[in-house]
């Protein structure tokens, strides 16, 4: 499955700190259980990009654009 298409499965996810100043993002669904911690630097470019992409897709919605430029994250997700 790419970024791009659509799908019937649905997951859970949460956000919050740990008791260790991580930012966990938390997925879980009927086929995956998912913790992923970032240190707080990481967790911010993270939310920059949500960002960017939300501004993106609200231009391809108003029909101002066509294709998505695709985002390579820059962060790791930490064991």
């Amino acid at each position: 499955m790419g970024i791009d298409r659509e799908s019937e499965e649905g997951a859970d996810l949460q956000v919050a700190p740990t008791t260790l100043g991580m930012v966990r993002i938390y997925i879980s669904g009927r086929t995956v259980d998912l913790p992923l911690d970032f240190e707080p630097e990481e967790a911010e470019e993270i939310a920059e990009e949500l960002k960017a992409a939300a501004a993106q897709a609200r231009e391809i919605a108003a029909g101002k654009r066509k294709r998505p430029r695709r985002r390579q994250a820059k962060t790791r997700p930490r064991p």
